[in-house]
């Protein structure tokens, strides 16, 4: 599963925009001063007041500037790595992993991923997403491709007859101050991941992700993946903890669908030489 092809053309800027992440060295220091109260900010019906936009901060690779946060390499029992998406797939999935690359990547086509609602780690550079929070739905925005998801929390059932999603179909209610989020009825034209990681699940993906809000500043979201057709057994993703931006709305960062032509012309060099 090479991804030079596809690290080279986001390194030069044919990928996607960078209107987003040039933001962050100029408001790394402003995410230092942020408020440091410890008070978890609540709606009128009593429940923890998710809103706000989150980051990770400027890191990468897991080296993180002023103002973000970014949780340790996950540890499974004895200190041994987590296990990842596709250390989980069938053999099946396994065999077909190893015929795909980079370049097959349906990020290159602007699809995004189906992982990660407010995606905010997509790239590992800072990537953004917002939260806007009403007494019936929690409403996720993601600064990468300019997606959204709308999660009602009032109760209401799962909605019938409904296409399937590249982000599923989601519903939400709480579990005391944590934020339980329900999806279902994905496509399976998107990957988990991005940056060429193949990660490909099917139409039977179930996800469950959970919000907490430990303090004003600090997010944790956890998850867990079911998928059937394609994983042994259910996938728990590492945690992320997010720190409050020093700015209140996303911005664009665009996405161009000639990526694919770009990339593979890039596969041509590369084969040439």
């Amino acid at each position: 599963m090479k991804r030079s092809i596809l690290t080279a053309a986001v390194a030069t800027g044919l990928v996607w925009s960078t209107a987003g992440t040039a933001r962050l060295a100029a408001q790394s220091g402003a995410a230092a001063k942020a408020a440091t109260s410890s008070a978890i900010p609540r709606t009128a019906d009593g429940h923890p007041d998710l809103s706000g936009v989150w980051w990770r901060g400027a890191d990468v690779g897991g080296r993180t500037a002023s103002g973000g946060s970014v949780t340790a390499p996950a540890r499974g029992p004895g200190g041994a790595p987590a296990p990842t998406f596709t250390s989980l797939y069938t053999p099946a999935a396994a065999a077909k992993a190893k015929t795909l690359s980079d370049k097959d990547d349906p990020a290159l086509g602007c699809t995004n991923t189906a992982f990660g609602t407010l995606n905010v780690s997509l790239f590992d550079v800072g990537a953004v997403g917002q939260i806007v929070q009403t007494p019936k739905f929690v409403i996720m925005l993601t600064e990468t491709y300019n997606s959204f998801q709308i999660i009602p929390i009032d109760g209401r059932p799962r909605r019938d007859a409904v296409p399937p999603s590249n982000r599923g179909d989601a519903i939400g209610h709480w579990e005391g101050d944590t934020l339980v989020v329900d999806k279902t009825n994905f496509t399976d034209t998107s990957w988990i991941y991005a940056e060429g990681r193949v990660s490909f699940h099917s139409d039977a993906l179930h996800m469950v992700e959970r919000y907490r809000r430990v303090d004003a500043n600090t997010l944790e979201i956890e998850a867990t993946l079911e998928d059937p057709k394609v994983l042994t057994k259910p996938w728990v993703v590492p945690k992320q903890t997010l720190t409050l931006a020093p700015f209140d709305q996303i911005m664009e960062l665009a996405c161009s669908n000639e990526t694919q032509s770009l990339v593979e012309g890039a596969s041509k060099q590369a084969s040439a030489k």
